[in-house]
């Protein structure tokens, strides 16, 4: 039989090709691609006290404004024109939104 001859590692082509290799114990937590993206308390904190000082775009007045008058469609349909992408859009939206509701906590307080 042809399978019987052939060895069961250093095989070229098939599931177990390649070089047989021992993992690491712990690695593939501690990797910065599996962290990157994530906010951390520094890069909120620089980010909040940037929006504090420049405030919001023109575009996001407008959206702020359109959202007030509750239509919710067109600010999306707005940012959807501004930002390029329905997901980007879907998520300012609700940004300045929140945005919006805490304004008005403030406000009652």
């Amino acid at each position: 039989n042809f399978e019987m001859t052939l060895p069961k590692y250093d095989m070229a082509v098939g599931l177990n090709k390649g070089h047989k290799t021992t993992k690491i114990e712990g690695t593939a937590k501690k990797r910065q691609s599996r962290r990157k993206g994530t906010v951390t308390k520094k890069s909120r904190f620089v980010r909040d006290l940037v929006r504090e000082v420049t405030g919001f775009a023109p575009y996001e007045r407008r959206i702020q404004e359109l959202l007030r008058i509750s239509k919710d469609k067109r600010a999306l349909k707005f940012c959807k024109k501004r930002l390029g992408t329905h997901i980007r859009a879907k998520r300012k939206r609700e940004e300045q939104s929140q945005i919006l509701q805490k304004m008005r906590k403030a406000a009652a307080k």
